[in-house]
């Protein structure tokens, strides 16, 4: 589901050229939820970056859900990131303006992968099974963060992706709601789903069922917990 070959990234900075990433291989298969981890400046937000389309990589190829991904056009990479990676991110980033259900609506008429006149049930179905349904004509800043971020995992599942990156998506989150979050992805995972969740937060690491671990821009440990199909059954 994905995969990484060689990937490297460099940047020009004041101080001359800084390495993020140093010739990543990773090889991620369909149904895992794995964890990236590592500190600060180690090169997870750079690795997400790759998978997800936002950056490309000096060097190396990335593939993912099939496509090579450091290859597409902006026009094209758009496209692709809106049918086949669902992200969330640590700060929700729901449009203000727009209630609940509108920001969950918001990638179906970005990819139109429904037909508008069934947008909004879909919408509703996805905010059912993130248990906040009764929040759907709200404005986001009704929500506490625990609801907000369910209303950014439905967004994510909007034009059903087989693929879902979340970046530190319980570092804003009380220890309680972190545990509901986290089983969601689990849930997401036994439907077949691929999470690749990126956090600094070693306790939630052992709710994966693998973990890698970055430093200086190197994958310096790969560690399967519970294969994909062993956990698809727990």
């Amino acid at each position: 589901m994905i995969q990484l070959n060689q990937v490297v990234k460099t940047y020009q900075t004041a101080a001359g050229q800084f390495t993020a990433l140093n010739g990543i291989d990773l090889k991620v298969e369909q149904g895992e939820f794995a964890a990236v981890i590592g500190k600060s400046g180690s090169g997870k937000s750079t690795l997400l970056n790759m998978l997800t389309g936002i950056d490309r990589p000096t060097s190396g190829r990335v593939t993912v859900g099939g496509a090579a991904v450091h290859t597409l056009s902006e026009g094209k990479i758009a496209e692709w990131r809106g049918r086949t990676v669902g992200l969330v991110f640590q700060f929700f980033q729901l449009l203000p303006t727009l209630t609940v259900i509108e920001n969950v609506m918001l990638p179906m008429d970005f990819c139109s992968t429904v037909p508008p006149g069934k947008r909004r049930q879909r919408a509703l179905q996805l905010l059912e099974r993130v248990d906040i349904a009764d929040q759907a004509d709200k404005l986001p800043s009704a929500l506490s963060g625990g609801q907000q971020q369910r209303a950014a995992i439905a967004r994510a599942l909007a034009n059903d992706p087989p693929i879902v990156v979340a970046d530190e998506p319980t570092g804003n989150l009380d220890s309680q709601t972190a545990e509901t979050i986290y089983q969601l992805f689990e849930n997401l995972t036994n439907d077949g789903k691929t999470v690749l969740v990126v956090t600094h937060e070693h306790d939630l690491t052992q709710r994966v069922n693998r973990t890698i671990t970055l430093a200086d821009g190197l994958i310096v440990e790969d560690r399967v917990l519970l294969s994909a199909p062993e956990l698809a059954h727990v």
